[in-house]
Formats: structure tokens, sequence, C-alpha cells
């Protein structure tokens, strides 16, 4: 669920061309807003969704750069698995309790580890832009979230109510899966067996 000043910032949109594409999507039947007390935006609904892997599956397709895109993805891959325990241990200390941020040296060579990881992925971003182009907007994003962690905003780290650096590298993954046609459920399986 995301507002409309969120749904510009994430695809580089201004407010009032990412509220006409929103209104646009509610009269297909692909997306509504929710106002509830406990949470409100725009969501997509299932034929939204369905419609939304349909197209990037053709422009995928359309692209001719499917091999290009997948290789990427598969060096994408490789830091998941780094960029999800650099989260863990931010929020949770070796010894499983939580962490309460007040060592301020715990917390700096976590985030170092956290720029590590952006420094290696984006390169690929970059790559992955010259495909795609629209896969653009998230190194960008990335880059901006890990800049307010290094400025002392550590919400930027993991908050879900953020553009945080894990939000975007979720929507990231959950994009290149789409793209490429990978079910998550089946590519977790894949992931278990060679564990």
């Amino acid at each position: 669920m995301a507002e409309v000043d969120t749904v510009a910032h994430a695809a580089g949109l201004s407010e009032d061309q990412a509220a006409g594409a929103l209104l646009e999507l509610g009269e297909q039947g692909w997306a509504r807003y929710r106002d509830g007390n406990r949470a409100k935006g725009w969501m997509l609904l299932g034929e939204g969704r369905a419609e939304a892997e349909r197209l990037a599956t053709a422009e995928m397709e359309d692209s001719g750069q499917r091999s290009a895109v997948f290789d990427l993805y598969e060096a994408f891959k490789v830091l998941d698995p780094e960029l999800k325990q650099a989260c863990t241990d931010f929020q949770i200390r070796g010894d499983q309790t939580l962490n309460d941020h007040t060592d301020p040296d715990y917390d700096a060579a976590v985030i170092a580890r956290l720029a590590d990881i952006n420094r290696r992925v984006q390169p690929i971003m970059a790559s992955l832009t010259e495909a795609l182009g629209r896969l653009g907007h998230y190194g960008p994003r990335l880059d901006f979230a890990l800049s307010q962690v290094e400025s002392g905003d550590i919400n930027w780290f993991t908050k879900p109510t953020l553009d945080s650096y894990h939000e975007v590298w979720f929507e990231l993954h959950e994009d290149l899966l789409v793209t490429l046609g990978i079910d998550r459920a089946s590519e977790l399986a894949a992931d278990s067996a060679d564990a």
C-alpha cells in the first residue's frame, strides 16, 4: 500500500502524473485506494498484478535482453543473503537480543557492510538499467536510502513504511522475479536445496 507521493517517488513521476496513473488503474479495476484506520493508500489488486506481470513478460521478450538480465539477476542473487543478514544483524544482536542501537561501534560495522553491499550492487544496477531502462530507478533509490542511514537516520535501513534500503531491495527482487517469470516459491525451494 502506498500514497501518491510514495508511488511518484518510486516511479520517478510527478505527483500529478502518479495520481493520474493511479486513478486510471482504479478505473480499470487493477488498483484501489484503501482508506482504513490502520493502513491507507493505493494497493494493486489481483487483476492489476496479473496485468503487470503480463506487461513485464512482454517487455522482457521484446527487449531481446533476457539472457543479460538473467545473468545480472544471478549476480544480484549472490548479494541477497548478505543483505538479509545485514538487516537481521541491524535489528537483532548476535546474542538474539533486540539491537537498541546504543552501541555505535556495532551499528557502524553493520552500516559499513551495507555500504559494501551497495558498492557491489550498483554496477549490477547500471547494467540492468542498460538492458532494461525501466529498472533505472532502483540504483538511485538504494543510494538514497544508504545516504540516509549513513547520515544517522537508521530508519532508512529496514523500516517498512519508508523507501528504506530493505524495502527497495525487496521491491527490486520482486520486480526481477516477475520480469524473468521466476516463481518465488520455486526459487526459495531451489535455494534451500542448494544450501
